[in-house]
């Protein structure tokens, strides 16, 4: 049987955690007291048949008797915290001995009044939040079904002429203006009189349900309301129309509510409504699970001190506001009944099915092929091995220099690629052991989210087939086939997986697939598009992956160019458009990174963001002597280079320790860490940053070129980047600890959607 402790830590919200009943810290308040109890010698000793024969009646005495017995014991006092507030402070009075320690008794209650307290307050607190967020809600969901029944009546109308048939919109009309800037009191007007022509077409003022409950709204502010919803669905078509001098052919423009822009907005409502419904399963999560708690440390208190105090006590718990607040059942409710009726065609199946997702459930039959595909990797690859000894294809003064030319750069573009997923999947595990909520922090929706089996069957399946099409590969040229003839081999195993990568059928992870292409899109377009979590995330991932990138370029351009047909594998080297090419992809991802760091700073005002910049750009100069001092291997090269990187790398690691992992805190409860930790174990940190420290050092291979005997120097450069590779799996672990427990410092626990109707003001 499960213990509740883990139950109640299994179940609870992470974000809210320090929200919940601090049930551990009650436990040890009350194994206080059952150790100072155990000290005192037993020396009532109740033998006697007449106290058996009272404590047997006092067990088969109704609950009443109990309570009306234990009364003497404990006394909860009700007060205001304060003239201006309305929250409820619970104080206990000690009427009698409970323990053998007056004092730890007094201390489990205080603490236990505390938590109380705290529960209250963070429920009212939540409830208020999402009441509010409902009532904007209702509102949203008022003016969404205004606008539908008038496209519904404007399709009953009958109108069948060719405009209607192509353009299925609903429209207003504006005069033409010479003046290209209008004032605000104007384009009220304007839109004041698009509304007249607005409701000619179906779209009157709204009407608010008439019950005790409802807000009433007189007909100006609805009306004032109706045309804010509309100016904001029209907003861009009415600024172009207000700044364009062009006039139809009657001197008149029409400005179109189109179907496209309604779909747009019920799109946004229906996703706040299920953000929505996920916040109030949440608080009721959080009212069972701290009621539960109350009852068992209850339980247990009696069952050390012999006391009767859960029936006074729990009595108490039950009628505060916590337990006793129905608001968030009847919202809940609520939230259904709108999804049903206006999201789900009256189907409450399909309605749920989008409200509640079911997650997938793991299959025995994934670990079985991730078991499968690991055993033939790793056989393929003993194999590869031992045919590369053979034939002598890595070593440093090799006569098959082609080989590592043209083949091995394929093979280590997809081993430093899949070792990167490999540790995502690593990754997700142990977010997932810690508690962290990584699906939160990057928005990741059931169907898209991959679990850690399905990343580690991914990675094993594709290095399977890599590896073994490698290996048949170097089969096939060691039986002395020509190089034009297996050439193509590595090149069409690239193309298969791009193929895959773009496959719009519904195989391979479909969702994951496109989400991937979506975020790339993002990155390689910054900063045009607005910056998520799991944008510059992934964009850090590829700060990592220079090598990997600089490999696939030159795959590119060797397979394009037609350069394997003519075995020409030197070709790209002296292209100089394909050389700056190649420096300018060691620049790409830390550019990328800084101009979403300028995005954001754009968009939020903090300074950080542009100091973030600044690391990027260091970087990026750091990479730039590098470069050049490859071309000429002078001492005043190397003197810079050595500053730049050094500067660099005390930069990175600031960044790393102080703002990405949160740590080198001063007045830290833990040591140079951080107050909250989720490892258990302090040294892992101290650890962690030692090695982090050890792997940015890694630069220092360009200054002393250190390499292995006989051993070509591609070998030696892969292994330098499958460590940074490591390194960067290794710091997305803090890195999404610390996001997590920013989350769970400013509890969020579900996200803000943006609504599509604003509400104006009387200044706007």
């Amino acid at each position: 049987m499960v213990k509740f402790t883990k139950q109640f830590e299994g179940q609870l919200v992470p974000e809210w955690k320090d929200a919940f009943v601090d049930y551990s810290q009650l436990k040890k308040d009350l194994k206080k007291i059952h150790l100072l109890t155990n000290k005192v010698e037993k020396k009532q000793t109740e033998t006697s048949f007449i106290k058996t024969i009272k404590s047997s009646l006092g067990k088969l005495s109704i609950f009443g008797n109990k309570e009306r017995e234990s009364s003497r014991a404990i006394k909860v006092h009700t007060k205001l915290a304060s003239s201006g507030s309305n929250s409820d402070v619970y104080e206990t009075e000690l009427l009698e001995k409970i323990a053998d320690d007056t004092d730890a008794a007094k201390e489990f209650f205080v603490c236990l009044d505390t938590q109380l307290n705290k529960v209250n307050q963070f429920y009212k607190t939540k409830e208020k939040e999402f009441l509010e967020r409902g009532e904007c809600m209702k509102k949203q969901m008022e003016i969404l079904i205004e606008l539908k029944d008038a496209f519904k009546q404007k399709q009953a109308n009958g109108e069948s002429t060719q405009e209607s048939k192509e353009d299925d919109s609903i429209s207003c009309t504006i005069s033409c203006e010479e003046d290209s800037v209008r004032s605000r009191t104007d384009q009220m007007q304007l839109q004041e009189s698009c509304l007249d022509d607005l409701e000619n077409n179906g779209v009157g003022a709204l009407e608010t349900p008439r019950s005790e409950e409802s807000i009433k709204i007189n007909s100006e502010d609805s009306k004032l309301r109706t045309v804010s919803a509309i100016s904001y669905l029209i907003k861009e078509d009415l600024i172009n129309q207000s700044s364009s001098k062009k006039c139809g052919p009657d001197g008149v423009n029409k400005l179109r509510i189109s179907k496209k822009k309604l779909s747009h907005a019920e799109k946004m409502i229906k996703g706040a409504l299920t953000e929505l419904y996920k916040g109030l399963n949440y608080l009721k999560t959080y009212r069972s699970l701290n009621m539960l708690a109350f009852m068992n440390i209850l339980k247990k208190f009696d069952k050390v001190t012999g006391k009767q105090i859960l029936p006074i006590y729990l009595k108490v718990v039950e009628s505060s506001y916590f337990n006793s607040s129905d608001k968030v059942i009847n919202l809940s409710d609520e939230v259904e009944e709108w999804f049903i009726k206006h999201f789900a065609g009256e189907n409450r199946r399909k309605a749920m099915k989008y409200l509640k997702p079911h997650h997938r459930k793991e299959s025995h039959s994934v670990t079985f092929f991730i078991g499968l595909f690991t055993g033939c990797f790793v056989a393929l690859l003993a194999g590869y091995i031992i045919v590369a000894h053979l034939t002598g294809m890595y070593r440093k003064h090799s006569e098959n220099t082609f080989y590592m030319e043209t083949a091995y750069p394929v093979l280590s573009m997809f081993g430093l690629l899949f070792l990167h997923l490999f540790l995502y999947g690593c990754n997700i595990f142990m977010w997932r052991k810690a508690r962290i909520n990584y699906s939160f922090i990057f928005e990741l929706g059931s169907k898209n989210e991959l679990k850690f089996r399905d990343v580690f069957l991914i990675c094993t399946a594709s290095m399977s087939v890599i590896v073994g099409v490698m290996f048949v590969h170097l089969l096939l040229l060691a039986k002395g086939y020509s190089l034009r003839q297996v050439q193509v081999i590595p090149g069409l195993l690239l193309l298969v997986f791009f193929l895959i990568l773009i496959c719009p059928l519904n195989i391979f992870y479909k969702s994951s697939r496109y989400r991937l292409i979506t975020v790339i899109r993002n990155i390689v377009f910054s900063p045009l598009y607005k910056v998520v979590m799991l944008d510059f995330f992934m964009a850090d991932q590829l700060c990592s992956q220079v090598p990997m990138l600089r490999n696939l370029e030159y795959i590119a351009c060797y397979y394009i160019t037609g350069s394997y047909a003519t075995q020409d594998y030197g070709y790209c080297m002296r292209v100089k458009y394909y050389r700056d090419l190649a420096y300018a992809v060691s620049f790409l991802p830390y550019y990328w990174r800084a101009m979403q760091c300028a995005r954001r700073w754009f968009d939020e005002g903090e300074m950080s963001h542009l100091v973030n910049l600044g690391k990027y750009v260091s970087a990026m100069l750091a990479a730039g002597t590098k470069v050049a001092y490859e071309k000429e291997r002078s001492t005043g090269w190397l003197c810079l280079v050595v500053a730049m990187s050094s500067i660099a790398t005390v930069y990175q690691l600031y960044w790393d320790f102080v703002k990405d992992w949160g740590l080198l805190q001063h007045n830290s409860n833990n040591p140079w860490l951080r107050n909250q930790l989720m490892l258990r174990q302090k040294y892992i940190y101290y650890f962690s940053m030692v090695l982090n420290l050890v792997l940015r050092l890694a630069w220092l291979q360009t200054v002393l070129h250190s390499s292995f005997e006989h051993v070509d120097y591609r070998v030696t450069g892969l292994f330098l980047a499958a460590l940074e590779v490591i390194r960067r799996g290794h710091w997305n672990f803090y890195r999404l600890e610390n996001e997590h427990l920013n989350n769970a410092g400013k509890f969020r626990a579900v996200k803000t959607v943006p609504l599509p109707f604003r509400e104006v003001d009387e200044e706007d």
